[in-house]
């Protein structure tokens, strides 16, 4: 390459001529072919466009057999686990390039994702079927291809993406970094691979397959094991230093896959306790154990039922044609069994949340009175008294109807209303970070104050609604290019479109933000009728996604969008669809 290129062209076309009468070239002339995927040994690497305003900034996928890291399980944990034993090899080349003086466009730098301590189904490590290198080079960009009696099976690899900044117009220095120092920094990784780590690795994750499996078959929608450590250290996320460690009180304590912990059961939970005693902290981890998480996380063995959503206020979402009479039972101008909205109060977005959870398939709600509308959780008896007609029927009416009815349990924090400990099935004291049963005394408490909720008439808890793809689109109106842009501030742009995705509690990292955008593209642009079945398409997408990877979504020609996914929950894609403004439910 000429040392002041600018686009890379050479290396983004992997150009190779084959000699003619050779294996692969029969003819009489030289075949000219296009092959961005480079060998160094027996790993390969493969270059790609990053997109079309970065290109000094490609995309690496290496290729690693797995036999060379004396793997023979694959699995998302484990790739997630080699991904993270590969990060400080990088960081060293980085320690080496940095200069503080200059920017990373002149030094050069490594770019991986730094995830947190949650396993998830990433772009960025998975284990895939590789072909073999079938040729050997001949000098210069001439290759003679194996005969075909010769060709080799393909081979499972550990697959890992990472971008590489090169240094701008020093191709010497470009070349040290792809075809020297990252070279030896993949045999390092490869040489000194702990496998006893990897084991270690892999029955954490083993195990934590069979609690989820237990979990759905069992009375209980959450399990916290002994020992486990909940803070967290609030600038690192990690394990707060000299915590209290986890332990069930000895009347709820449970064994499951040979550990000992608290089990949730279904139904209503209610976790109470004094400022800063721990109760938000216990519903986080709740919160948490929808995601597996890494050993050393402290709550590595805090499994919670995939399908739980975490429930809050949301002032200002948009709301479509939602059912939400058993919450709201009417509306000055409007119709709450169709309500629709583009800026819902506290009450009715917590209404709509509630309502769209269970819709979606979700049998467990995560709910803290702190970030809730409390005109929606609670309705004491003075206010009764005073305010005769009332159009919400607070959520303590409806708490254990919801799980009657439709077997959707619910894990609350409550610290200033007393009203949910008469309609709790468990109650649960925090204090200092240790739990206590207190159900028996909160009972008796509430008999003999008089407190009681009512309970209204059933319910109608189902959606009665279909999604018009009218609107349903990439393309801003009047325009002939897409958009879609998902930067680091909690928002997703796409068309017309400006998703705010904070309310979705259960996303934890942009990478799956990323997903959900052009995700959410996919189903977009491949719509062609009028009328879309929105849960028969995601399965569809996430099947597509199943077989051909997380790539299968992504597309280069959107600048303003990462290159790094995870995958999101479907729960959370429909959630994301359920905010859009442009698009209509009928």
């Amino acid at each position: 390459m000429d040392n002041s290129t600018t686009n890379y062209k050479e290396m983004y076309e992997g150009r190779a001529v084959i000699p003619p009468g050779t294996p692969g070239n029969p003819t009489d002339f030289p075949e000219v072919v296009y092959d961005t995927v480079y060998w160094y040994e027996d790993m390969s690497v493969s270059v790609e466009m990053t997109n079309k305003l970065s290109l000094d900034r490609p995309t690496l996928v290496w290729q690693i057999p797995a036999e060379k890291l004396g793997i023979h399980t694959y699995s998302a944990a484990l790739a997630d686990h080699c991904y993270r034993e590969l990060i400080p090899f990088i960081e060293k080349q980085n320690d080496e390039l940095y200069n503080r003086h200059k920017p990373a466009e002149e030094t050069g730098m490594y770019y991986m994702v730094h995830p947190g301590g949650e396993i998830l189904v990433r772009n960025t490590a998975y284990f895939k079927y590789c072909p073999q290198k079938d040729y050997v080079n001949r000098g210069g960009n001439v290759i003679v291809h194996y005969p075909e009696d010769e060709l080799g099976a393909q081979v499972m690899c550990l697959c890992v993406r990472l971008q590489v900044q090169l240094p701008r117009k020093k191709i010497k220095k470009a070349i040290e970094m792809l075809c020297r120092d990252l070279p030896e920094t993949m045999d390092a990784f490869v040489n000194q691979f702990d496998r006893a780590k990897a084991e270690r690795a892999i029955a954490v994750a083993d195990k934590q397959r069979e609690i989820r499996d237990w979990l759905k078959k069992s009375s209980y929608c959450a399990f916290i094991a002994n020992g486990s450590i909940l803070p967290r250290d609030g600038k690192t996320g990690l394990p707060m230093e000299n915590a209290v460690l986890f332990q069930a009180p000895k009347e709820d304590e449970i064994e499951v896959c040979g550990i000992r912990g608290l089990g949730i059961r279904r139904g209503v939970t209610v976790i109470t306790g004094g400022g800063y005693s721990g109760k938000s902290t216990i519903l986080d981890t709740i919160s948490a154990g929808i995601y597996d998480h890494v050993a050393g996380d402290g709550r590595e063995l805090c499994i919670t039922d995939e399908s739980a959503m975490t429930i809050s206020a949301e002032d200002g979402r948009s709301v479509k044609n939602i059912n939400i009479t058993p919450f709201i039972r009417w509306i000055p101008g409007g119709d709450t069994a169709c309500f629709s909205t583009e800026h819902a109060s506290g009450s009715t977005s917590q209404a709509a949340n509630i309502m769209e959870a269970v819709d979606c398939g979700s049998k467990l709600l995560l709910i803290d009175e702190d970030k809730s509308a409390t005109n929606f959780m609670i309705r004491d008896r003075l206010m009764k008294e005073l305010i005769s007609r009332e159009p919400i029927t607070p959520f303590t009416e409806r708490v254990n109807e919801l799980y009657q009815s439709c077997g959707v349990s619910t894990v609350l924090v409550i610290g200033g209303s007393g009203e949910y400990l008469s309609i709790a099935d468990n109650v649960y004291m925090m204090e200092e970070y240790r739990i206590s049963n207190i159900t028996c005394r909160a009972k008796e408490l509430c008999t003999s104050h008089g407190i009681g909720a009512a309970a209204p008439q059933n319910a109608a808890w189902g959606q009665q609604r279909r999604m018009r793809t009218r609107g349903f689109t990439p393309y801003p109106e009047g325009s002939g290019c897409e958009r879609l842009s998902v930067p680091d501030i909690g928002f997703i742009f796409i068309g017309d479109e400006k998703l705010d995705t904070r309310g979705l509690h259960d996303i934890v990292c942009d990478s799956q933000r990323t997903a959900m955008g052009f995700m959410l593209r996919w189903l977009e642009i491949h719509q062609k009728e009028a009328y879309l079945d929105l849960y028969e398409q995601i399965e569809l997408l996430y099947a597509e996604i199943e077989e051909k990877g997380l790539d299968a979504v992504y597309s280069g020609f959107f600048p303003e969008c990462g290159r790094f996914l995870a995958c999101p929950r479907k729960y959370d894609l429909v959630g994301l669809i359920n905010r859009m403004r442009m698009v209509q439910f009928e």
